[in-house]
């Protein structure tokens, strides 16, 4: 099973785009920070969102949101244009949480089926 969880702040907006063959697809870039002090590190996750789930995220993936993902991880490698070999960690979105927009405050969330549960919850 190759499942990678992790939570990271957005670099950019969320970008989207259609294939060829009419799908959607939506890209993102997530940066992980580990470590602490002086050897803290930020490496930085590339995403991409399929089908109707991006589409009606794509307005709330916006710079600085924090988010949490867990999904399919790969590392791929390619040349640069200067011939310098790099390494970039790929993620096929599986689940997305908005945990906060760039403003701290919660984001708001598209409503679901499941909110019809009724008001008499005493939490």
């Amino acid at each position: 099973m190759n499942v990678w969880t992790f939570t990271g702040r957005l670099g950019n907006d969320a970008e989207q785009r259609v294939t060829a063959s009419g799908d959607s697809v939506v890209n993102f870039s997530v940066a992980v920070e580990s470590g602490f002090g002086e050897k803290r590190v930020t490496s930085w996750a590339r995403c991409a969102i399929f089908g109707k789930r991006g589409s009606s995220l794509v307005g709330y993936l916006l710079k600085g949101t924090q988010v949490a993902i867990s999904g399919e991880v790969t590392l791929r490698e390619y040349e640069d244009r200067d011939g310098a070999r790099r390494s970039s960690l790929d993620v096929r979105v599986g689940e997305v949480t908005l945990l906060s927009s760039k403003d701290r405050q919660a984001a708001p969330v598209p409503a679901s089926n499941a909110d019809d549960l009724g008001n008499d919850i005493p939490f």
